[in-house]
């Protein structure tokens, strides 16, 4: 049996593979990358290439935007409506598509180590979904894609108690520590003992006191920013003439597919290009209606997206961001102040928030009760999350970690628990 293992965060934007020595005690590397795919069809023949990450992102650019893009694969883990996507002349379902990022990973772990590693501990969110029904499907199909990348001792961990495994390392006596882990498509938390001397302790059911989760994250914020803020330079609240003298507004559906990766990630292009060319036509040709046709003909979804992450980002500590996109005839500049974002993305605090305040309530913890609370994932940068968190638990209690890796080397540290 080889002496390392290796803990993998599948994570929604990004994903991350520690590699723990078990004989050691020590982490020796961490990979990282971004949790996307990009498909092309070779010229020469019908093969179809596959890339995940960076060289998704740099394959992308190099064949001109075309070709099949996906972002947010996890969130598609526990839908049940979803059964399989056709890739030019290949068929993908859910775990098939997980597979190609997992195997990326772990091909790249096994030639730095040079071996096979097949013992793997595996992150899921508390929730996939509320429903357990989906829940249950996603882990199943997050267990089948793990296998099919090869590995073969397959191990689950929840996320937060992960996090709570790699904060225990820095301390140096005992806590009561609420983890908030909030990633792409979940925000969730847990409240657990954790001491220095712990780990050592193997069974930690007793230290653990509760844990909980929300399926809204950094995913969603970037959804209600592009819903509202950006869908009117692509034709919302356009009017067309339906019948001679009666006006009407350009149908919603239009933009639906649109403001989240989850649906643009499997629209049918054809189908929707002729539905906007029909209404660009009704509209008197919308120069913004042909905004969206470029869109989503010349599939610039990912470079919309990655503008719009690139401004929360730059607002997570700054007060002003300059908002530009531009690609094709496509040209949209817009000033976004913090304000302004915060009430972008409003809807989904306050409900981060009023789960919060339930989830403590259920467990019957007042803040005080709380030692640390310790922050991690992609997305707990956002300012408005920062604030929530502290106006619940004071700035002396906020401690973080390393945002995208604090989760995967937890894992591979809950080989010891």
């Amino acid at each position: 049996m080889s002496k390392y293992i290796y803990g993998i965060d599948f994570g929604t934007t990004n994903s991350a593979l520690s590699i723990l020595d078990k004989e050691n005690n020590k982490i020796i590397k961490t990979l990282t990358e971004a949790s996307i795919l990009f498909f092309i069809q070779r010229q020469d023949s019908s093969e179809i290439l596959s890339f995940v990450g960076q060289p998704a992102i740099e394959a992308y650019l190099q064949n001109g935007m075309a070709g099949r893009f996906m972002k947010s694969i996890k969130r598609v883990l526990p839908r049940t409506s979803f059964t399989e996507t056709r890739v030019y002349n290949e068929l993908y379902n859910a775990s098939g598509l997980v597979t190609l990022i997992l195997k990326y990973f772990k091909d790249k772990a096994d030639a730095f180590l040079g071996e096979n590693i097949t013992e793997i501990i595996l992150g899921r969110p508390v929730f996939f979904d509320e429903d357990p029904v989906k829940d249950s499907l996603a882990q199943t199909r997050l267990e089948k894609a793990a296998t099919k990348a090869g590995f073969e001792n397959i191990t689950f961990q929840m996320e937060p108690i992960a996090a709570a495994f790699a904060y225990e390392r820095t301390l140096t006596q005992n806590e009561t520590v609420l983890v908030a882990d909030i990633g792409g498509g979940t925000s969730d938390f847990t409240i657990v003992k954790l001491g220095p001397d712990k780990y050592k302790a193997g069974n930690r059911k007793q230290d653990l006191i509760a844990q909980g989760g929300i399926y809204i994250g950094g995913d969603s914020f970037d959804s209600s920013f592009m819903s509202k803020a950006l869908t009117p330079y692509f034709g919302k609240d356009e009017l067309y003439q339906s019948t001679p003298g009666k006006m009407l507004e350009v149908p919603g559906v239009l933009f639906d597919s649109i403001t989240s990766w989850e649906k643009m990630n499997f629209f049918n292009v054809h189908k929707l290009v002729r539905e906007i060319e029909k209404y660009h036509l009704l509209t008197k040709r919308s120069e913004k209606l042909m905004n969206l046709k470029i869109l989503v003909e010349k599939n610039l979804g990912y470079s919309l997206f990655k503008e719009i992450e690139n401004t929360k980002i730059q607002l997570s500590g700054a007060d002003n961001s300059l908002f530009r996109f531009e690609k094709e005839s496509i040209s949209i500049a817009r000033d976004v102040t913090i304000e302004y974002y915060n009430e972008l993305i409003e809807v989904n605090i306050n409900k981060i928030g009023n789960y919060l305040d339930a989830f403590l309530l259920k467990t019957q913890i007042t803040p005080s009760e709380i030692d640390t609370i310790f922050i991690t994932g992609g997305s707990a940068q956002v300012r408005a999350i920062q604030q929530l968190i502290l106006t619940r638990f004071g700035a002396d209690k906020l401690r973080s970690g390393d945002y995208l890796n604090s989760v995967s080397e937890g894992l591979a540290w809950s080989y010891y628990n």
